[in-house]
């Protein structure tokens, strides 16, 4: 899933996002409420959830958020701000905003916030990720295969959704990397393989069909049932 904080304060907009990093997000970062303006519209259906700061260089956060909201952004969007009068609450509300979160606070408490954003934004909508016996929850980051539940830490629940979301087609180990961990990452790491090989001895059960397959000389892929190899 994809977060993007609007955050012009270097130090918390790196806090926010090493710490969803952790725990299997994706984040871009804005430092501009002009851009944000622009930007985050633009980016539509591949953005999950907002955190936006109100005291932005450019555009306010509240003129951001009310410019998505008249344009037809309907992703969550959790104001996280120092502004903690009750004025400045009911504007956000609002203008659109599914929470306020004021600073100092507790990033466990955010966590939380964040999912419950993610769940009341997905209600209607299919939340889970499913080939064949394998099924992995959006929202709650636990997968199961033959009704058994597999417990993944955040980097193989972002693999595995990964993989999920593009089957059949070979992601090759810079694009895997670039999307799970983060474009200054060392390029000669062995990371992605090591990982690969963890969420593969979660997945891929003795009996059942194989689906994650690494692809000699490209990359990894997972596959649909109708895209298996004949038996030999």
């Amino acid at each position: 899933m994809n977060i993007v904080i609007v955050e012009d304060d270097e130090k918390i907009a790196n806090f926010l996002s090493k710490g969803l990093k952790s725990e299997g997000y994706a984040t871009v970062v804005i430092g501009d409420g002009d851009e944000a303006m622009t930007k985050v519209p633009s980016m539509g259906t591949d953005i999950d959830l907002v955190l936006l700061d109100l005291s932005l260089p450019g555009a306010d956060g509240k003129t951001a958020l009310s410019s998505w909201r008249a344009n037809g952004f309907t992703q969550p969007v959790i104001i996280l701000t120092a502004r903690d009068e009750t004025k400045y609450k009911i504007e956000g509300l609002d203008a659109g905003a599914n929470d306020y979160v004021t600073k100092p606070f507790s990033f466990a408490e955010l966590l939380a916030r964040i999912r419950a954003a993610l769940r009341a934004s997905d209600q209607g909508s299919n939340t889970i990720l499913q080939v064949l016996d394998l099924r992995l929850d959006l929202v709650t980051k636990v997968a199961w295969r033959d009704g058994i539940r597999i417990d993944l830490a955040p980097k193989e629940w972002a693999l595995l959704e990964l993989f999920m979301r593009n089957p059949n087609q070979i992601l090759s180990r810079m694009q895997i990397l670039n999307h799970v961990w983060d474009y200054s990452f060392d390029p000669g790491s062995n990371i992605v393989d090591v990982y690969i090989g963890y969420l593969r001895k979660k997945i891929n059960v003795e009996g059942k069909v194989e689906l994650l397959q690494t692809v000699r000389g490209a990359g990894y892929r997972f596959l649909q049932p109708q895209f298996q190899s004949p038996p030999r």
